[in-house]
């Protein structure tokens, strides 16, 4: 019996050169890569245990996947059948233990480096930007001074009641912060902020809703991906979240989050019923929260833990909204930055829109067709719900005058929108023409497209914001078809990864997306953010010098750019084949799923 498979003895690869060679012995069942590790459905594969316990067709202590005798030869592997993975010429279909080049192949077939794969730039929808190498600047010029004047009108008008804040026009420069000097894409010192977007049939390709958000923050915050088992807790149990500390549940859903690495909450996230949301920020001509009370972000996780239906997740967060408010910093820094909140729901059914000034809100329910929201208050008069006293409080402040149709965005928008309100318009309506180019065809890469688009503003890259983390999930129809979640951790979807995520027992932790923690942590003592410490983790670390890499090094930066489109295209496969229902995975591998895709991704900066 052959020896299991393995990665290289020496598996570092200068960065831009490919990744580490993956090849198995004579006979022997090589750990793939795992976002192209589900085999056909009815293929007859045996499974070794975690320890690399004996199978047919292979063994060893490292042969976690071994292929059992099948159709066409022994040893027939996941993919069995298919073209080798970037083999040359003769690679012919993929088996466990056959030799000669091309992915998974035996004894000396290995992948090949980057520079010999000739991979050509990802086709993009028309209108949906470039995915290819951008002109940027690099981090070695001289250190940025901070500006003169950022270019934004003092604040005033009727938002000069967010006295002691961040009005919305936060000078782009952030100092003393020990990534402040590190700076990708993009001149446009005009402040910008999250894009969410949803696709309903029969805009969808596929019988399915399709959600996507970028999380624009400030540009030194780290974005880390978070795994919280569903818990049981006690009566009278409380949950510290960032500021606050409330009454718990008897029972809280498992749930992933896309969050700042320094709070509780999350900028978005999924649970395991098939529920997500994603939050914006606002002004209203209600006053900002002065003391410290929900984030927004809190009440997104709140709706994810609490809520098994993206209505179930608007009735916790409106209850949770009228009863504690919306307040405190949303920035890890002195200065604070406080603003409202609108957001967007969805689950394998329906979409709702919520949006909310201090604690009133109203909420839109979407069941066909496309929506995105962009920091602005866009529900008019097609309300579904409503705070109890909406209107009422409308009238009394004499923002409506009770006659005709109650619209909410007219009533509780600013005359005199801040800046950073006025720079979302362009891009909420660039992200609605997009949807609507592509309605009837949306599928998870359309969303990831749109996210990267850079010349509408929705993937933002400028020197006081970007997007720090960016997430789609295809959500089915049918309830017995996993919902699968795609996830960056990194900063900058145009150079990142999206990578596969699917609830189910026994999930596998991914340290490497999860920042350190500090016994001393400044975001918890009073007075908060009086010092600065790094959280990155591991991916956000390696992902960061492969950035350096493509700004120093055109030509490199641009293969390994490829290399990247070319590892998330084959998470894509897999994950259409699972959602179309032409594989069976074993729960073991989806249980590894997101650890084994990271650490995959780990490899090609190393």
């Amino acid at each position: 019996m052959g020896t299991g498979g393995s990665w290289d003895a020496n598996p570092r690869v200068p960065l831009g050169s490919g990744p580490p060679a993956l090849h198995g012995g004579a006979g022997a069942g090589p750990r793939p890569l795992p976002l192209c590790g589900l085999r056909p459905r009815g293929a007859a594969v045996a499974r070794t245990g975690r320890d690399g316990g004996a199978g047919p067709g292979g063994g060893g202590s490292s042969g976690r996947f071994v292929g059992a005798a099948g159709p066409g030869g022994p040893g027939k592997g996941f993919r069995a059948g298919g073209p080798g993975y970037r083999g040359g010429a003769g690679a012919g279909p993929v088996r466990v233990g056959a030799r000669g080049p091309g992915y998974r192949g035996g004894a000396g077939g290995r992948l090949r480096s980057v520079q010999s794969w000739g991979v050509p730039g990802q086709e993009v929808p028309p209108g949906m930007g470039s995915l290819m190498y951008p002109q940027v600047q690099g981090p070695h010029h001289p250190p940025l001074k901070p500006p003169a004047s950022p270019g934004l009108p003092a604040p005033q008008g009727p938002w000069e009641h967010i006295q002691g804040r961040d009005k919305g026009v936060t000078s782009p420069w952030v100092p003393l912060h020990p990534l402040a000097g590190f700076r990708m894409a993009g001149q446009d010192l005009a402040p910008s902020s999250c894009d969410c977007f949803v696709a309903l049939p029969p805009h969808t390709a596929v019988p399915a809703v399709i959600f996507g958000k970028n999380a624009d923050r400030p540009r030194h915050e780290v974005q880390e991906v978070v795994y919280v088992p569903a818990a049981t807790h006690h009566p009278g149990d409380k949950v510290q979240c960032t500021y606050l500390e409330i009454e718990q549940v008897e029972r809280t859903h498992a749930v992933v989050l896309s969050r700042p690495a320094w709070l509780w909450g999350a900028e978005m996230g999924a649970n395991e019923h098939g529920v997500c949301v994603g939050n914006e920020g606002v002004w209203t001509r209600e006053p900002v929260g002065e003391d410290e009370a929900l984030l927004g972000m809190d009440l997104v996780r709140l709706g994810l833990e609490r809520g098994s239906s993206a209505r179930e997740a608007v009735e916790v967060i409106t209850a949770l909204l009228e009863r504690y408010g919306q307040g405190g910093s949303c920035k890890e820094e002195p200065v604070p930055f406080v603003y409202h909140n609108t957001f967007l729901l969805a689950d394998r059914t329906e979409a709702w829109v919520l949006e909310t000034a201090g604690r009133y809100w109203a909420a839109q329910q979407i069941q066909e067709g496309s929506r995105n929201i962009s920091n602005q208050l866009s529900i008019g008069r097609e309300i579904t719900a409503e705070h109890a006293g909406l209107r009422q409080r409308a009238r009394s402040q004499g923002w409506w005058s009770g006659d005709g149709e109650f619209s909410f965005a007219e009533a509780f928008s600013l005359t005199d929108q801040p800046p950073r309100m006025e720079a979302a318009k362009a891009r909420y309506h660039a992200g609605r023409e997009l949807l609507r180019q592509h309605a009837g065809h949306i599928t998870a890469e359309t969303l990831m497209a749109i996210l990267r688009d850079k010349g509408s503003g929705i993937c933002v890259d400028s020197e006081g914001f970007r997007t720090a983390g960016s997430m789609v999930s295809v959500l089915p129809r049918d309830p017995a078809v996993p919902c699968v979640h795609f996830l960056t951790a990194t900063p900058d979807p145009s150079r990142s990864v999206f990578k596969p995520f699917v609830f189910t027992p026994g999930l596998k932790p991914a340290p490497q997306v999860i920042s350190p923690t500090f016994r001393e942590d400044p975001a918890k003592q009073i007075p908060r953010f009086r010092s600065v410490v790094d959280r990155r983790h591991q991916l956000y670390r390696r992902h960061q010098a492969a950035l350096e890499l493509m700004e120093r090094d055109e030509e490199r930066g641009q293969k390994l750019l490829e290399t990247l489109r070319e590892l998330e295209k084959q998470g894509l496969e897999g994950m259409k084949a699972l959602l179309g229902g032409t594989v069976t995975p074993h729960p073991e591998e989806l249980a590894d799923l997101f650890f084994d895709c990271v650490e995959a991704e780990m490899k090609f900066y190393t």
